[in-house]
C-alpha cells in the first residue's frame, strides 16, 4: 500500500509541472537554473540532514551524484527541445514508454532482479499503452511528428540509465534519496552556473516571466524523483519504473482538453490499457 501512494504521489508530482511547462512555454537555461535554484535552497535542510544522519561516506555519494547530476541536466534539455517541437502527448509517452521498458531490461541484466511473470506482463501492458498513447493518429499523423518521436525515443533512453543509476545508489550503496538527490541537484547547479553567471538577465527574465512554473519545477520535479526513489528501497526497479508511468494518463488527459491536440479516442484507450498494466503490478 506504501509503495503504491509514493508512485501514485509521484505520478501527479511530475505530471503536473511537465503538463506546467508546456502550458506557459517556459523553456531554456535559464528556466532550468531558476528551477534548479529553487530545488537546492527548498531541499537543503532536508537534504543535508539525511546524509549526515545516514553517516554516508562522501567518497561514495559524490560520484554517484556527479553521475546523476548531469544524467538529470541531459534529460531536460532534451525533454524540452523535444516539447518545443511536438506534442507533448507524443514526446511524453514515448519517453515515458521507452524509459521503462529498457529499466526493466536493465534491472534484470544488471542488478539481477527477477520479477515474477505477473509483473512482466503488466510492465509490457504498460508500455504497450503508452506506445499507443504516443502513435495516436497512426502512420501519417507519426510522419507529422516526427521530432517528437525521436526525441521522446531519446528521452526514454536517458531515462533507464538515470534510472537504473540511482536506483543503485539508493539500493546497493543504501544512500538516503533525499539526501543523494539534493546532492545531484546541487552538482546541477554547479554544472550550469558558468552559463547562468554569463547571462544573469535570462534566468531572472525567466523567473518573473514564470513564477509558477519555476517554483512547481523546482519543488515537484525532485518530490517526484525522491518518492520514487524511496519506492525503490521498498520494491524492484522492474516493478516501480513501469508502475510510475500512470503519469501518461494524466498528460495524455491534458493534451486533449488543454492544449486540444489531435485523436483523443485511442490516446484514452492507450491510458486505459496503462491502467490495466499498473493493476496487474500492484498485484505482482
Amino acid at each position: 500500500m506504501l509503495v503504491a501512494l509514493l508512485v501514485a504521489g509521484a505520478a501527479i508530482a511530475h505530471a503536473t509541472w511537465n503538463i506546467t511547462v508546456k502550458k506557459t512555454g517556459a523553456s531554456g537555461p535559464g528556466f532550468i537554473w531558476a528551477g534548479i535554484v529553487v530545488s537546492a535552497v527548498a531541499y537543503a535542510p532536508f537534504g543535508i540532514a539525511s546524509l549526515l544522519e545516514s553517516g554516508a561516506v562522501v567518497a561514495t555519494w559524490l560520484p554517484l551524484a556527479v553521475v546523476s547530476g548531469i544524467l538529470q541536466i541531459v534529460y531536460f534539455f532534451v525533454l524540452q527541445r523535444g516539447y518545443r517541437l511536438g506534442d507533448v502527448s507524443v514526446v511524453y509517452p514515448l519517453a515515458r514508454g521507452t524509459g521503462p521498458a529498457l529499466a526493466v531490461v536493465l534491472a534484470i541484466v544488471l542488478l539481477g532482479e527477477r520479477p515474477g511473470w505477473i509483473a512482466l506482463v503488466g510492465a509490457a501492458v504498460v508500455v504497450t499503452g503508452v506506445v499507443v498513447i504516443g502513435l495516436a493518429g497512426g502512420a501519417e499523423h507519426a510522419r507529422g511528428n516526427r521530432a517528437g518521436i525521436l526525441y521522446g525515443l531519446g528521452v526514454g533512453v536517458i531515462i533507464a540509465v538515470y534510472t537504473l543509476w540511482d536506483a543503485a545508489a539508493v539500493t546497493v550503496h543504501a544512500l538516503p534519496p533525499v539526501g543523494y538527490y539534493w546532492a545531484s541537484v546541487v552538482v546541477q547547479l554547479v554544472v550550469l552556473a558558468p552559463w547562468a553567471l554569463r547571462h544573469p538577465r535570462d534566468t531572472v527574465g525567466m523567473a518573473r516571466q514564470h513564477p509558477i512554473a519555476v517554483l512547481l519545477f523546482g519543488i515537484l520535479g525532485p518530490l517526484a524523483y525522491i518518492l520514487i526513489l524511496i519506492a525503490i528501497q521498498l520494491a524492484p526497479v522492474s516493478i516501480i519504473a513501469p508502475a510510475r508511468e500512470v503519469s501518461v494518463v494524466l498528460v495524455g488527459l491534458a493534451g486533449w482538453l488543454l492544449f486540444r491536440e489531435p485523436h483523443p479516442v485511442q490516446r484514452l484507450l492507450g491510458a486505459l490499457v496503462v491502467i490495466g498494466g499498473v493493476a496487474l503490478l500492484a498485484i505482482a
